[in-house]
């Protein structure tokens, strides 16, 4: 994997490597994005994080919050799967922006990215409700990706709050434990706020895909609605979208 661009910014080592027209993103080391603007798809964990999308009709995801952007390869499937009417971005270093926008092509008519604190910038936000809220946020320790916030009751009470009345949090956690000890799992009165709870996984990351949602659905709708979609279909010997789908309530 060849290297396109480096740069060592204040302390921190960001790179940019290309195989084929496959891109990805590394920062201290740590692998944050992939993108292919052939292949949207990345078989990782963001394809797990988008996939939620599916579990609602076409058309019902209008609005869009991914807190913690990255290189923005979530951002790029939503765009090309879902086709949300809006999408709000919000991502702590601005190297990372800086880089979406000018190798990974993060720019656009509805898309809209903000450079901020996301726990802050979501707790003064004011405006209209989201459908779809998903949290990736992660910084780097040792080498290895950590998470920012703690999935506490606070936490999901300021998710909630900008939560349409039918809409799903997704969030992706470090592993089974922190996933199994967040508060929609762990606390009975958030518990009840969700009709639905699930996880998501995949064999080619470690990471626990959360998916907390405001009405009752199916992995069988989810499939269903998967199969029906071009370039999405797991039945697939050709597809490149694995995932294991397993109900939490």
């Amino acid at each position: 994997m060849a290297v396109v661009w480096k740069n060592t910014i204040n302390g921190d080592l960001y790179e940019v490597r290309n195989a084929g027209k496959t891109l990805r993103l590394y920062t201290n080391g740590v692998f944050h994005t992939q993108y292919n603007p052939e292949q949207p798809l990345t078989g990782h964990v963001w394809d797990l994080l988008m996939l939620p999308a599916f579990f609602y009709p076409q058309h019902k995801i209008k609005r869009v919050l991914v807190l913690g952007v990255g290189g923005g390869a979530v951002i790029q499937m939503l765009r090309h799967f879902v086709k949300p009417d809006v999408i709000v971005g919000v991502e702590l270093n601005p190297v990372h922006l800086t880089i979406a926008r000018h190798f990974f092509n993060l720019k656009g008519e509805g898309l809209y990215l903000y450079q901020d604190d996301a726990v802050n910038w979501i707790k003064n936000y004011k405006g209209e409700k989201f459908d779809l809220i998903i949290e990736d946020l992660f910084t780097e320790k040792y080498g290895e990706p950590v998470s920012v916030v703690d999935a506490n009751g606070v936490w999901f009470n300021q998710l909630l709050k900008n939560l349409s009345k039918e809409g799903a949090i997704v969030r992706n956690f470090i592993d089974l434990q922190e996933l199994k000890t967040c508060a929609a799992l762990k606390t009975k009165t958030m518990n009840k706020r969700f009709d639905s709870i699930f996880q998501l996984t995949t064999k080619f990351n470690e990471n626990f895909v959360g998916v907390f949602v405001r009405l009752k659905v199916t992995g069988q709708q989810l499939r269903k609605r998967l199969m029906e979609t071009p370039g999405l279909n797991p039945a697939l010997k050709t597809s490149r979208l694995r995932y294991q789908l397993r109900s939490l309530k």
